[in-house]
């Protein structure tokens, strides 16, 4: 089974067996509720936890696992993951898709010009901007926006592009 990152954990809060996590989701709201099923990765292997409570914390979250009732309980939890399995992925509507699913596509321009792969995503606020790493010359920065990109086909495995003035 494959497992998807929803948070990271960075450390113990308190002695009462809260962990101090950092959201890598785009549903926080839904992954951390309390009754909520994930998966802990560590060192030691995966297993599923429940979720007890959840408060926010500065720029974190602060996450109770039911069953894990003191620090002791969860020192070991530092610096793992709080994940998802693929069947509690969240349909996304057409038109958007999940970071890992673009990451590694071929990018051809409407001309059929093949200019690379997607090597990254830098979310920016506005939109987000896929890192293009090209042969034999320096990563080319897209918007993705819909005047840049024409059509994504996660079958094909690609992405076909119109590159705007000045992007190159």
């Amino acid at each position: 089974m494959k497992y998807y990152d929803v948070a990271t954990i960075v450390k113990t809060h308190g002695i009462k067996g809260e962990l101090q996590v950092l959201s890598v989701t785009d549903f926080p709201e839904e992954r951390f509720q309390p009754g909520s099923q994930l998966f802990l990765t560590t060192d030691n292997g995966t297993q599923p936890v429940e979720v007890e409570s959840v408060r926010p914390h500065k720029q974190f979250l602060l996450v109770k696992l039911k069953g894990h009732d003191n620090i002791n309980d969860v020192l070991p939890f530092v610096k793992g993951k709080l994940q998802v399995s693929e069947d509690q992925q969240e349909k996304l509507p057409a038109g958007q898709y999940y970071y890992r699913q673009i990451v590694g596509l071929a990018v051809d321009e409407t001309n059929g010009h093949h200019l690379g792969r997607i090597k990254e995503i830098m979310p920016t606020g506005a939109n987000d901007v896929w890192v293009v790493e090209r042969a034999a010359k320096a990563d080319l920065l897209l918007p993705a926006i819909p005047d840049v990109v024409k059509k994504v086909d996660l079958d094909k495995g690609t992405i076909t592009v119109e590159l705007m003035e000045g992007l190159e």
